[in-house]
């Protein structure tokens, strides 16, 4: 679930004590993983997978409530925002919740608050990303959000002294966007550490690419594929196949593998740097990427006239692990995967996935039922893409999916349905069993969370206040201990923190994490 999904005031899910509450529900449950979304700013289509930032973070998800208890903000300003059940309304949460956040950042400077050194050391710890960040988000809204290669060319060039001007004109609001990012992490950290201290650990969510309207690639133009004048050479997606005739044309820029190796890999050491520095284990979407990758000429409208080109295979990840040592990865391996990155994803011992929904087609898609898995695996009833397990099956699924699905969890009644998924995937031999909590409250096709072919009305469910009952938490501990999943997963975070030990260097046991530094 992602924390936008969360009961909090203010029109979206935040880091509030909508997720304090969360939190407690999964240790009473017995839970020992929390899976979100990305969690940075979101761009197209409010995706959290089309991100203006790989580093920085959401500030919609800041909760108002615990600026007011630092002093931040009047109480009856924040009691003023939208309630906490009815869907995201991004547009009006921009609208309501920016301003005040922003008034909060205003009286953080005029305060001389208590927490201005731990924002000074955030922002030298992170001037890397954060400057550029800041400078990219201040520019595209003063272009009422356009892409920054419509900003004027001396910008969207990033000419040293027309950016130098530009940083003096909008310091202050400079200032605000530092410290919206200082708040944003601050209360992840604070979060994160909370679950950390009831045996909960955050498994994140990497996308391979980035978006074309991102501080990164406006930073970065040599590290992508790009035109003298900065605009794609070739973009992203995947070719035809069953789902539709004309492939899917995601349009992400691609990146100058060559350029990066000859770099060695350096922006995506910083970029998974970070990403196990806010999260615990990390997904890796579209793992398959990365062993090859479909290549459509930016001109083109559709995916159809694409090619397979190789991607860094094997050499990337070992200029992570020679970099970062061990990392706690998952591999997104759903769709056309080859042979070739089966052998990846094993040579560098990453869990895939096993996605239940899909098992119950044709005899060769058994690999996602349990009696096919290995233990290195990551089992899903469903994904944030798919339909609820409710939904698929009153919705989506055919007949013959029905009588299957009925016949291998031995469902007699439509009010089983979500709960025997839970239970199949719960007692496979998966490593890692995870559920998305629509499943565990077995809610229909209104909790969708995305239907990949729409590029609007995405990414807007929220729980229903008080929906996760102590019963159900008592239910499902249940059914973790009968597994002996909470056995299993002791096990392997006890196994995780001895690599972790043994392979950090010198140098990154002594230095301070980012999350430590902000919390303390």
């Amino acid at each position: 679930m992602h924390p936008s999904s969360l009961a909090s005031g203010g029109g979206i899910g935040d880091f509030g004590p909508a997720a304090y509450e969360f939190a407690d529900w999964l240790a009473a449950a017995k839970q020992t993983l929390w899976q979100v979304l990305p969690l940075g700013p979101v761009g197209f289509g409010n995706s959290p997978y089309s991100c203006t930032s790989a580093f920085a973070g959401n500030t919609l998800l800041i909760s108002a409530e615990v600026l007011a208890e630092q002093g931040l903000l009047e109480r009856g300003r924040v009691d003023a925002l939208p309630d906490g059940e009815s869907p995201v309304d991004y547009d009006v949460v921009r609208g309501q919740k920016l301003p005040l956040l922003r008034e909060a950042a205003d009286r953080f400077f005029e305060q001389g608050h208590e927490l201005r050194g731990a924002y000074g050391a955030f922002c030298k710890e992170n001037e890397a990303w954060l400057e550029d960040y800041a400078l990219f988000s201040v520019l595209r809204e003063h272009h009422e959000d356009q892409s920054w290669q419509s900003w004027p060319k001396e910008l969207a060039m990033r000419e040293p002294g027309a950016l130098e001007k530009i940083r003096k004109e909008l310091a202050e609001e400079l200032n605000r966007e530092r410290f919206l990012q200082f708040a944003f992490y601050q209360q992840w950290c604070q979060l994160r550490s909370y679950c950390s201290e009831r045996g909960i650990r955050i498994v994140g969510d990497v996308a391979i690419f980035v978006s074309y309207d991102s501080a990164d690639v406006w930073t970065h133009p040599d590290i992508f594929r790009l035109h003298e004048d900065l605009t794609p050479l070739v973009v992203s997606g995947v070719p035809p196949d069953a789902f539709s005739a004309t492939g899917q044309r995601w349009g992400n820029p691609l990146y100058d593998w060559e350029k990066l190796k000859a770099r060695g890999y350096d922006w995506w050491i910083e970029r998974l740097r970070w990403a196990v520095e806010t999260c615990d284990i990390v997904r890796l979407d579209h793992f398959r990427g990365f062993e090859a990758y479909w290549e459509i000429p930016a001109d083109e409208e559709t995916a159809i006239h694409g090619q397979w080109v190789k991607g860094p295979n094997e050499d990337l990840f070992i200029a992570l692990r020679s970099a970062l040592g061990k990392l706690p990865f998952i591999a997104e391996d759903l769709g056309l995967i080859t042979p070739e990155v089966v052998e990846l994803r094993k040579k560098l011992d990453i869990p895939g996935m096993r996605v239940m929904q899909f098992g119950f087609n044709d005899p060769g898609a058994h690999i996602y039922l349990p009696h096919s898995f290995e233990p290195n695996t990551v089992v899903y009833t469903g994904t944030h893409d798919n339909d609820t397990t409710l939904g698929w099956w009153k919705n989506s699924a055919t007949e013959e999916e029905r009588i299957s699905a009925a016949s291998y969890l031995n469902i007699s009644r439509e009010d089983e349905i979500a709960w025997s998924f839970v239970r199949g995937a719960l007692t496979s031999v998966a490593n890692l069993a995870i559920v998305p909590v629509q499943d565990v409250l077995g809610l229909d096709s209104d909790a969708r969370m995305n239907v990949p072919s729409k590029t609007l009305g995405n990414w807007s469910w929220r729980l229903r206040k008080g929906a996760l009952t102590s019963e159900l938490a008592a239910k499902l501990s249940r059914l973790v201990e009968l597994t002996d999943r909470d056995a299993v997963l002791r096990e392997m975070a006890a196994v995780k923190d001895v690599d972790a030990g043994q392979q950090a260097s010198g140098s990154e046991q002594g230095k301070r994490k980012m999350c430590e530094q902000i919390t303390t």
